[in-house]
């Protein structure tokens, strides 16, 4: 129940038992100001600055009917209307003001989560959270030799803390309640000050949804407020999906992986449209169709792969070179976003090339994507499945055919999603096709059936490596997403930075655990191990590929389950055990569904690791059959031996149990 209420010549907004918005004044929970915006993007990596005017203080509160007060400042220059509509706060500037700051109370020990996708922190408290889709970045960590690196040229290129292809203005709070921005617009998520969450947003009206209930019943509410979750198709989880980009060459080397024993469901050749080098390592030709020459008699490939059970997936993302056939016929249509100061179409740096931006606010621009692109040309060629890369690259200085870029720039990757999902539908094959993302926004759950997070290091640092895809998971499980996975192995090698075996086998052990394991070659395959690199890599992808065949039955059992109550596959622990304050910030260790726990191993050099099991009852050790009680845990972790446990009375048991054998 929210109310609203006028107070001490204020007022209050109550949720979940307790206020938490309190303007009264003596103590002002809301501002306004005017904002004089930067906006600097290079390939990707953003940097936004603001000279904001903050506008006089809101100090006078009037009623004007139930749920609506209006705040002013002394002089009257500043006013602000807000309205609470059953469960919908919406605050709109009645005075020529486009930046709104709230402050929400938070009570001692409160917890809040959310904020999208997060690599680094699954708990926001004390950090600030911009909200703008953009690059990671790589290292993400200011000060360390590789982030450094990478940002040397004036690029921001390392990335920082909060940087991520998926941001959301969503926030869950321990306290029981959440609250999620209908609001596209460059905000930020601070909660630097303790006992305040300020959200900032960049508009002159912030519409904001109110919710109350524990983290799994308000994860179900978001879940349905962004609407149902696309399912995962059964084959897609039946094994393991082998990323192989040597041309012709990568049939050879399934072949010898499948000799081998390795549960196979999938081969994914992004390379499928061909290559180009770069200083940055070996990049794709984008232009979105079959490359003969690097892939003869593909077609007869991919059905004789089907006949045996291996689905082909390919790479497609909302961009063309503009050396490629298909950039003309898009720009003949119009189909581009275009320059400020001409009908030119913008072309943006990638890194030693330029791509123009299908305008997907066109509609007919969206729907010859959809149809001439993906329809045609990789659907209806024979892809079963494809990496829908990129989609957090607007640039804010062109002209679109319909809106502002500024507030278009977060909605891009829920577009692009759109686009995809519509191609499937098309074809009636929601449900079959296998199509993952990294960008996105509020919404994009909709159409998107799954998430991979991004392109890690190859590593185990502590803000870019291995242990990011766990925070990435179980934070963008909370708002919306039902599926994520990874990279086996990372992506971004630079720098000398390579995979080291130990990494490699270690990233094994996490995918077999994910609903999709998937592997990756890298920026740079030719200076990186890969899975058929020496004995010991294919021996560890062979048992880890049966590991997760193994568990299709058990993985099917949560995506129906995520179809009937929204809740991830992989779970941060609070979800379960609400009223447990130990695991409010544990987010290198997470739940499988109900009944499996699973702690993979991400430091280097690590033969064992702190594991915590919460609730009542035993938890049963896979690998020896040992039961431990509820607690905390320093368990032997060997390679080949990640700390899993399940619940003994598991419906799923005999399934676990037979992993070990």
């Amino acid at each position: 129940m929210v109310e609203m209420t006028p107070c001490d010549g204020g007022f209050a907004l109550r949720l979940a038992g307790r206020d938490v918005l309190r303007h009264v004044p003596e103590s002002l929970a809301i501002s306004l100001a005017c904002g004089a915006p930067e906006v600097t993007m290079v390939r990707g990596n953003f940097r936004l600055l603001d000279a904001p005017v903050a506008a006089g203080p809101l100090s006078r509160a009037e009623a004007e009917g139930a749920g609506r007060m209006v705040l002013s400042s002394a002089d009257d220059t500043a006013r602000l209307a807000v309205v609470l509509d059953g469960a919908r706060l919406t605050l709109t500037a009645l005075s020529p003001h486009d930046r709104i700051t709230v402050d929400f109370a938070l009570e001692d020990g409160d917890v809040l989560w959310g904020g999208g996708e997060q690599m680094s922190y699954l708990a926001l408290n004390g950090r600030n959270f911009p909200i703008w889709t953009s690059e990671p970045g790589v290292g993400r960590e200011p000060g360390t030799h590789l982030t450094d690196q990478a940002s040397a040229d004036g690029s921001f290129a390392g990335g920082d803390y909060w940087t991520t292809n998926y941001p959301e203005p969503t926030v869950l709070c321990s306290g029981g309640w959440a609250i999620s921005l209908a609001n596209a617009e460059y905000a930020e998520l601070d909660a630097r000050q303790p006992g305040i969450l300020r959200v900032h947003v960049w508009s002159g009206e912030v519409i904001i949804d109110l919710f109350e209930g524990t983290p799994a019943e308000l994860t179900r509410q978001l879940g349905e407020r962004f609407g149902p979750r696309q399912p995962l198709p059964e084959w897609g989880i039946g094994g393991a999906v082998v990323g192989l980009k040597q041309g012709d060459a990568s049939f050879e080397r399934l072949e010898h992986l499948l000799e081998a024993g390795a549960a196979i469901s999938g081969l994914w050749c992004e390379d499928w449209v061909g290559v180009r080098e770069t200083s940055f390592g070996r990049r794709l030709f984008w232009d979105w169709q079959w490359n003969a020459q690097r892939y003869p008699d593909l077609p007869l490939r991919i059905a004789a792969l089907k006949q045996r059970g291996i689905r082909f997936l390919g790479y497609v993302n909302p961009y063309l070179a503009v050396d490629g056939p298909l950039y003309p016929e898009a720009a003949a249509k119009g189909y581009f976003a275009r320059c400020l100061d001409s009908d030119e179409p913008y072309a943006v740096d990638f890194g030693e090339f330029y791509a123009g931006v299908v305008d997907f606010t066109n509609p007919e621009a969206a729907a010859w994507f959809a149809e001439e692109v993906i329809g045609k040309r990789m659907l209806d060629f024979g892809l079963d499945g494809w990496m829908a890369d990129f989609g957090e690259y607007l640039p804010t200085d062109l002209r679109l055919f319909d809106g502002d870029p500024m507030q278009e720039h977060n909605r891009w990757p829920v577009r692009w999603a759109e686009v995809n999902a519509r191609a499937v539908a098309s074809r009636g094959r929601t449900g079959d096709v296998l199509w993952f993302m990294r960008a996105g926004h509020t919404g994009v759950s909709v159409h998107c059936p799954l998430l991979w997070a991004g392109d890690q290091s190859v590593d185990f640092s502590r803000h870019d490596g291995i242990g990011t895809v766990i925070t990435a998971a179980l934070s963008s499980g909370l708002v919306g997403n039902a599926f994520s996975h990874s990279d086996v192995g990372g992506y971004t090698s630079l720098f000398g930075n390579v995979r080291s075996e130990e990494l490699m086998l270690r990233w094994y052990e996490l995918g077999a655990f994910s609903p999709v394991f998937r592997t990756h070659e890298g920026n740079r395959p030719d200076d990186n191990l890969q899975i058929d690199s020496n004995d010991t890599l294919i021996a560890g992808f062979v048992r880890w590929s049966r590991v997760h065949a193994a568990l299709a039955p058990y993985v099917q059992h949560l995506v129906t389950e995520a179809q009937a109550n929204g809740l991830p596959a992989q779970r941060a622990l609070f979800l379960h055990y609400p009223k447990d304050a130990e695991t409010f910030t544990i987010q290198d260790q997470f739940l499988y569904g109900a009944d499996m726990l699973v702690a993979p191993v991400i430091e280097q050099g690590a033969e064992a690791r702190r594991v915590y099991l919460p609730g009542e009852g035993a938890w049963r050790h896979l690998w020896s059959g040992r039961d431990y009680a509820p607690g905390w845990h320093d368990v032997e972790a060997p390679i080949g031996a990640p700390p899993v446990f399940y619940r003994p009375a598991s419906a799923f048991a005999h399934i676990f149990e037979s992993l070990a054998a």
